[in-house]
């Protein structure tokens, strides 16, 4: 796809015959979009009104409207829903209603931003221009001119007089500001940028003017490397090597890994791993490309957020995170050929766009959530209507990052091809037909134990074997379970579930994840302050449960590996209560340790996990439901779950490991055409050198 060019939608190409989940009307809403159906819309299958409902057709539908007017989707609600119905069949609103549509809140800007170099492309710079100024002229609030300023600095375009500009490059809010000063470096008015004397800066302000003003990247030129492919990848949530705390999950571990075992593949001559830094973390470090192994750097981009940028905040920086992935790109002395993105989130979108605007190639792997489950949480009385928007928002990204990429792979146990992916990308059948979708493995690091093992391993199991050793007459089972504490990963319903079946009586819980106390965030502390609840009537309960905060992955298979050992008088067993894993790294991790797994039937898990074979896969869908699950999993006899925990470990040390996905991806990375002009970047310099005066 050469992506200078308005990229079409699979709407506008020939339909072929797809696969549906035909039960789920969500789904066969989707797949009704992309075949072009003439037939009736799909039912819903609640008789009364219903948010949900009434979204989807206005988003799905051929003639993206409803039968009558809603009842409970909001003016901007089903503005929304058109943009991104007019988005998915290529029929792009023009410049001056995507800007009278920016006041539809912050998923409508979202879409705008998406829409708008098609805009400038189809309708041109003048008419883009001008709809900017008139924007502009009736702005009320900071975050509007920001945005507006950020969309005219995305397609190089001059709205207002350079007097004005630099009155707010001057005296505009910080958000303003920065938009102004990216604006005034895209015209090569770099001389008029403040001074220090002008304004006081923060560590986050000088690097952006060092950025603006060309300054050398610090370490780019350590960036020697082999003849190969060099390659991006980004992991924009959490901390890179500190999984369980915060944001941070098995992704970020396994990215570390996957990125040192890609740089020794021989394909690949280098990987840099795009993660994000905040103002506080900027302050502390202001180096922005650090080296992790030989091959393997750590490229930083900036945000400027007070914390840990959250992934429904990133749209407010979607501008300027692509605008630095694209300038850091840039300097880093040798251009990168691939960018692989993983979450369809507004931060994947912004270095997506970072890509086209260098010219990258693009990879996106493709994951059915929320996909699979907006029917069962949104088609139900007391479904909460801001998480359904949200839910509706990250479909309409992943299908964008679809539309965008140069490569889709679906996530596949073995060379399995991920089941139903065509179901929840219809647009798929028209990329691949009936052919197979490019798949993956998903894998595990090798074990590298700490420096200081013994002692570390005597450390862990002390404080296990404190409550598990109590009462030596009657010994315990200890149940395990490692992730960062939050909602999706379902701690608080496990502690109840223990709690309420009586599962307390024969295990001791031990949850091992969350930052430390002092550092938690708002998130993790809600989640803590509910499994207090879950205990609070129990004092049995709560002498035998065990909260530990995040560990190294070191550590975690450390602990894993010691429990696991069958010298040990006490049994254990490792349990993910999750409403859903895409794959579950942390379930494969135990698995290679040798402990016997329960996992969740729902997501990936179920693609290496066969119930009763292997492991048990467990209903968390609710409260009752697992605790079932933890009922039987405590009854399983010990030769029986030695014998699933073998089975289990054979598994995965032979199929799931970093290694053997690197090289199936450097194959991939290989294969994605490098084409010359390729980024937007420079065809909207083009239009706009046709374009000298204002409108």
């Amino acid at each position: 796809m050469n992506r200078s060019q308005p990229a079409a939608t699979s709407a506008d190409r020939t339909p072929r015959s797809c696969a549906t989940l035909v039960s789920d009307p969500f789904v066969a809403a989707r797949a009704d979009h992309w075949r072009r159906s003439t037939g009736d819309p799909p039912e819903w299958c609640a008789p009364r009104p219903n948010l949900l409902a009434e979204l989807v057709e206005a988003e799905y539908r051929p003639d993206g409207g409803t039968d009558g007017p809603p009842t409970l989707a909001s003016r901007r609600d089903v503005a929304l829903a058109r943009l991104r119905h007019r988005m998915r069949s290529a029929n792009v609103p023009p410049p001056l209603e995507c800007v009278r549509l920016l006041d539809g809140g912050a998923l409508t800007g979202a879409a705008v931003f998406d829409a708008w170099p098609y805009a400038v492309r189809r309708h041109g710079p003048r008419s883009a221009s001008a709809a900017l100024e008139h924007g502009l002229r009736k702005a009320r609030s900071p975050d509007s001119v920001r945005f507006l300023l950020d969309l005219a600095a995305s397609s190089y375009l001059r709205p207002l007089p350079e007097a004005e500009l630099l009155a707010l490059s001057v005296g505009g809010s910080r958000g303003v500001r920065h938009a102004a000063w990216r604006l005034l470096a895209a015209y090569d008015r770099i001389h008029l940028l403040p001074t220090r004397a002008e304004h006081r800066e923060d560590t986050y302000e000088r690097l952006l003017k060092g950025a603006l003003l060309n300054a050398p990247l610090a370490g780019a030129d350590a960036v020697a490397l082999p003849p190969g492919i060099l390659v991006a990848q980004s992991m924009l949530i959490g901390h890179l090597d500190r999984p369980g705390e915060g944001l941070s999950g098995g992704l970020s571990i396994l990215l570390g890994s996957l990125g040192d075992a890609l740089a020794q593949t021989g394909r690949v001559a280098g990987v840099v791993t795009v993660v994000t830094a905040s103002r506080p973390e900027l302050e502390a470090d202001p180096v922005l490309l650090l080296r992790r192994t030989n091959g393997h750097w750590i490229l930083r981009l900036p945000v400027d957020s007070p914390r840990q940028v959250r992934p429904e905040e990133m749209g407010s920086h979607r501008e300027a995170m692509a605008w630095w992935a694209a300038r850091l790109f840039g300097m880093l002395g040798r251009p990168i050929d691939v960018l692989h993105v993983r979450y369809a989130d507004d931060g994947s979108l912004a270095v997506a766009e970072a890509a086209r605007r260098a010219g990258l190639g693009l990879v996106f792997t493709a994951t059915p959530d929320p996909h699979r489950q907006i029917t069962e949480r949104h088609d139900v009385p007391g479904a909460e209507p801001d998480s359904l928007r949200h839910d509706l928002h990250r479909v309409f990204l992943a299908d964008r990052l679809i539309q965008r990429a140069d490569r889709v792979l679906g996530i596949a146990a073995g060379d399995e091809e991920p089941t139903g992916l065509r179901s929840y990308f219809p647009q798929l059948c028209d990329r691949t037909g009936e052919g197979p979708i490019r798949t993956t493995p998903e894998g595990i690091p090798p074990y590298r134990p700490p420096s200081n093992e013994v002692r570390r391993r005597e450390q862990l199991l002390a404080r296990i074997d404190a409550i598990a050793l109590a009462d030596p007459s009657r010994i315990p089972t200890v149940l395990l379970s490692v992730g960062r504490l939050h909602p999706v990963k379902q701690q608080d319903v496990l502690v109840r579930s223990w709690v309420d079946s009586g599962c307390y009586e024969r295990s001791v819980l031990v949850l091992v994840g969350g930052s430390p106390p002092e550092d938690e965030d708002s998130v993790e502390r809600s989640m803590r302050d509910r499994i207090g609840e879950a205990v609070a009537s129990s004092p049995e309960a709560r002498k035998r449960l065990l909260l530990l905060p995040a560990l190294s992955n070191a550590e975690v298979r450390l602990l894993e590996r010691s429990l696991a050992d069958p010298a040990r008088r006490i049994r254990a067993r490792y349990v993910c209560p999750s409403a859903k894993e895409e794959f579950g790294l942390a379930v494969l991790e135990a698995m290679e340790a040798g402990l016997m797994v329960a996992g969740p039937k729902r997501g990936g898990v179920p693609h290496y996990l066969v119930d009763g074979t292997n492991g048990l896969l467990l209903d968390t869908s609710n409260s009752r439901a697992l605790g079932e699950g933890l009922s039987r999993l405590l009854s399983i006899d010990d030769g029986e779950a030695r014998v699933m925990a073998r089975r289990a470990q054979s598994l995965a040390r032979s199929t799931y490991s970093s290694t053997a996905m690197a090289r199936t991806l450097a194959d991939h990375y290989a294969s994605v055409p490098i084409e010359a002009g390729r980024g937007t970047e420079g065809h909207l310099r083009t239009l706009q050198s046709r374009t000298h005066v204002r409108s």
